[in-house]
């Protein structure tokens, strides 16, 4: 990574996917010495931690989503995190509307008025209704998504390891939100297939992203010259389980005998 550094690089934009925290510790060595800041995209990782601290906390930036399909969620929208006070006074005006008008309503000044670029950014009252209720529940809806997940991550690896699948991992020191539970096999073609097959029996087991750089916008408006070989790798073996707080054991436990029942 420290090789695609420029003098035009302004950020490093780290991904904590799944929930799971990143390497911090090169990314902060790699900041540090070439005085960039880090955005987190958290959008995975609410509640997360990497060794004690939570994740998008971390960087300069951290961004949260709370887009339907995260843990706890409103439909749409998300939440930005910062300390900087500089950039925390920036952030309110392009919320709201490229104004000072959060200023004017703490007194700050006595009327407002269009100071820079911004937008419309402010949930509606119903959008944070739904994502305070769920607020609320946090605790108990995590405690579902890690039931879920822990069940998978105990009975698959006698499976994985007969059928050269490479399961989730955490490491020690990281703290993860089981936002998903995935698992790689050994080539496309059998990820496909094990698709195909759990689709049949009628779980939806989705592949996740296209990568950035080789998607259609990437590739045409992208200026990477990087190789990204591991990112290619993922994409095209990745697989991810049901997963959310809800889904009874019963449900759980055939899933897991389905997959167990496929020979990779």
């Amino acid at each position: 990574m420290a090789a695609a550094v420029t003098a035009r690089t302004k950020a490093i934009v780290v991904i904590h996917y799944g929930g799971v925290g990143a390497d911090m510790d090169r990314l902060l060595e790699i900041s540090e010495a070439h005085g960039l800041a880090i955005v987190e995209d958290t959008a995975h990782g609410l509640g997360g931690r990497w060794r004690g601290r939570p994740l998008g906390t971390i960087g300069t930036v951290g961004a949260l989503s709370f887009h339907d399909t995260k843990n706890v969620h409103c439909g749409e929208g998300g939440a930005i995190l910062l300390t900087d006070e500089i950039l925390m006074g920036r952030a309110e005006i392009i919320r709201e509307k490229g104004t000072d008008r959060a200023r004017f309503l703490r007194g700050a000044v006595d009327k407002y008025s269009w100071q820079d670029i911004g937008s419309s950014y402010l949930p509606s009252e119903l959008n944070a209704a739904v994502l305070d209720a769920q607020l609320a529940e946090f605790d108990r809806i995590q405690a579902g998504r890690m039931r879920v997940w822990n069940a998978y991550a105990d009975a698959l690896p006698q499976w994985a390891a007969r059928n050269d699948v490479r399961l989730m991992q955490v490491p020690d020191d990281r703290e993860h939100t089981a936002h998903l539970y995935y698992l790689r096999t050994p080539t496309e073609v059998s990820r496909d297939a094990l698709i195909g097959y759990l689709r049949e029996q009628g779980i939806s087991a989705p592949f996740h992203y296209v990568p950035l750089h080789s998607s259609p916008a990437g590739q045409k408006l992208g200026r990477t010259t990087v190789p990204c070989p591991r990112t290619d790798e993922f994409s095209a073996t990745l697989l991810r389980l049901p997963l959310w707080p809800d889904l009874t054991d019963q449900q759980v436990a055939r899933v897991i005998d389905t997959v167990t029942a496929f020979t990779v």
